[in-house]
């Protein structure tokens, strides 16, 4: 803009300077013509007073410098010319300026030379014989009076070009300083020109306007952030170029990248060959799902293409973590499973010894026997029903009746019904700790003490010992079981709560288990809103401890 008035006032001080160089050689011109006319007239009066006087000799004996005398008879023939001769020169009756002078006793007039560089000027009066005396000048046209004026016009000329140029820098500058110096963030308070009093008051109100929009978009972005970053699913926003332009904190957590990727290509965060075709089947079809494994956990990508005015513009990305969706679909296709197994076996074993008493195969001495046989397995049969059945109400949070108990009372309860049992393998039973005061359901704490006592005998060998500790403070209650037996492996030791998961199968169908025992203590456990955790080693025992929040 500076550059812009600089130029603007340093054309209009050239162009006025150029007017005024003309205006000025103009009116000089003219000057300088009517001055030298009134010389010539002036001059001629003299020479006509002496030719009235003297005639030809006069006007023979006057020395003639800048101008010319010329002395014509009634008829027009040229009497005596100062610069010709008179006797060659054609008739002048029909000049302009002797033939007015004829008629009203002086003329004038003025004729230009064929190269228009010179003008000649006229004068002439009517003497008293009837004769006209003619006087006449050369003089310059204003070109060449221009022209012979051109050096010192040149001089000047350059020092108005250098002046006009020091001032046009010094005034652009001078007008742009208070528009440079203007607050657009308070338009209102500036007072600069009172002609930018309209665009400033523009400038204000379109301020104003755009706070207002600005308010209301980081407004909705917080509340977006906010939104995105509680979420638990993962979120990312792709353009149409696969641009990354948002991502929360889920999808950072699940493609173990940080807030830096944003404008990088989604590909620089998971290069996966079923997230890739999922993304292209996204941006063709408008819609993908894809389930992936990342970090040990499995996920479902939901992938949709967002559309404007019909035209694709980007994609989102959901991300949700259906590991335990999944395992749950594992477990109940297992449970399923297992327990038609576990039900089949004790099932075939019942109907297999009663066709053979009912078909009399059986000797009267081993009758006892095959019934007892019956007993057994019906026994078993109806221990995993009961089981299953708890699983099913704990897994259906059914609302179970809670009273005040003691845990030291139901694991010194515990250990009576155990140790004859106990006694069988010379196994020391015993309790410690805290009396344990806690507001529970009674049946789920003994199922909780019996099954992990109860575990700890079977997998303890001879001589062995199974210790029981209670302890408490004012916000928990810690259980404590451990044993000095064979230990649990690491690799099993996260699945051991799983129904129907044995770490010995074997084993276990000898000592009658169901493989559902440490699935209800889990779920017992998390009933009451408490945690289950497990330290073994092979051949180092094992320790299981259950914390128990108080309410």
């Amino acid at each position: 803009m500076t550059s812009k008035i600089f130029r603007s006032i340093f054309i209009t001080a050239i162009a006025v300077l150029a007017a005024t160089l003309i205006i000025i050689t103009s009116f000089l011109y003219d000057y300088f013509t009517d001055n030298q006319v009134k010389q010539l007239r002036d001059e001629l009066l003299i020479a006509s007073a002496g030719t009235e006087t003297s005639g030809t000799d006069y006007l023979k004996n006057v020395k003639y410098n800048n101008f010319r005398l010329t002395w014509v008879a009634g008829d027009g023939t040229v009497l005596f010319d100062s610069q010709a001769d008179e006797g060659v020169m054609d008739n002048h009756i029909d000049r302009e300026e002797i033939s007015e002078a004829f008629e009203t006793g002086t003329g004038s007039s003025s004729r230009r030379s064929a190269t228009l560089t010179e003008k000649t000027l006229y004068e002439a009066v009517l003497l008293s014989d009837g004769t006209v005396l003619r006087i006449s000048i050369d003089r310059k046209s204003g070109f060449v009076l221009l022209l012979g004026l051109l050096y010192p016009v040149i001089i000047i000329v350059i020092i108005a070009v250098i002046i006009s140029a020091v001032l046009a820098h010094k005034m652009s500058q001078k007008i742009i300083e208070p528009l440079n110096k203007l607050d657009l963030d308070n338009p209102s308070e500036n007072d600069a020109y009172e002609e930018i009093t309209p665009l400033l008051s523009r400038i204000h109100r379109q301020n104003m306007k755009i706070d207002r929009k600005v308010s209301e978009l980081n407004r909705r972005k917080e509340e977006f952030d906010l939104i995105t970053k509680n979420m638990r699913e993962g979120l990312v926003l792709l353009d149409k170029n696969r641009i990354i332009l948002t991502i929360n904190s889920a999808a950072i957590n699940v493609f173990g990248t940080d807030k830096n990727c944003v404008g990088n290509e989604f590909l620089t965060i998971d290069r996966k060959n079923d997230t890739r075709s999922a993304l292209e089947k996204a941006f063709s079809d408008g819609h993908s799902e894809v389930r992936v494994q990342r970090n040990e956990r499995e996920y479902q990508f939901d992938i949709s293409c967002i559309e404007t005015d019909g035209d694709t513009v980007g994609a989102v990305i959901l991300v949700f973590d259906i590991t335990e969706q999944a395992d749950a679909e594992r477990l109940r296709r297992e449970f399923t499973a297992n327990v038609s197994h576990e039900l089949k076996t004790p099932l075939q074993s019942i109907t297999g010894s009663a066709e053979l008493i009912e078909n009399g195969l059986v000797k009267p001495e081993d009758m006892s026997r095959f019934v007892g046989h019956i007993r057994k397995e019906a026994t078993r049969l109806v221990t995993l029903v009961e089981d299953i059945i708890r699983l099913s109400q704990l897994d259906e949070q059914t609302e179970l009746p809670k009273e005040d108990v003691s845990l030291y009372e139901i694991a010194n309860e515990v250990c009576g019904i155990l140790r004859d049992i106990a006694e069988k393998k010379n196994i020391t039973l015993s309790v410690s700790g805290d009396i344990g005061n806690y507001f529970g359901v009674k049946n789920l704490l003994f199922e909780i003490i019996y099954n992990l006592c109860d575990n700890g005998i079977k997998y303890t060998h001879d001589g062995g010992k199974v210790e029981i500790d209670i302890s408490e403070t004012e916000k928990e209650l810690t259980l404590k079981v451990s044993d000095n037996g064979s230990g649990i492996a690491p690799e099993h030791q996260a699945r051991i709560f799983e129904r129907f998961y044995r770490v010995d199968k074997s084993h276990s169908k000898k000592s009658g288990g169901t493989g559902l025992g440490l699935s209800i203590v889990k779920h017992s456990v998390l009933y009451h809103g408490g945690k289950i955790s497990i330290r073994s080693g092979v051949d180092k025992g094992t320790v299981i401890t259950v914390v128990l929040p108080k309410r």
